[in-house]
């Protein structure tokens, strides 16, 4: 039963990915568009350079004060952070399942 939800996070992990790959993108575009600075800092191919990530988890976007910005990047910062929960709980729960065998 525990390798059962075990599986069972790793599809909200894949859920969390497939949610993070819709809206970090278009953060991305956002970022590229309207606040060129801090796109420059990142460079080309931002997609999963570890910079733009800690900003995206750091909640970096918030001092910036754009409505248009939050409205992407948190959906995508809480994907994120779902894809690392879900695979963690689930690597625990797999840990558990060998440990009471």
């Amino acid at each position: 039963m525990l390798l059962f939800f075990a599986l069972c996070l790793v599809g909200v992990a894949i859920a969390g990915f497939c949610a993070f790959v819709i809206f970090w993108p278009l953060t991305l575009v956002h970022v590229r568009d309207r606040h060129a600075a801090l796109g420059a800092q990142w460079g080309e191919g931002a997609f999963l350079k570890p910079v733009a990530l800690r900003w995206l988890l750091a909640r970096g976007y918030r001092p910036l004060r754009d409505g248009s910005l939050s409205g992407l990047a948190a959906p995508a910062r809480i994907s994120l952070l779902v894809v690392f929960i879900a695979l963690a709980s689930s690597a625990l729960l797999t840990l558990f399942s060998l440990v009471i065998k």
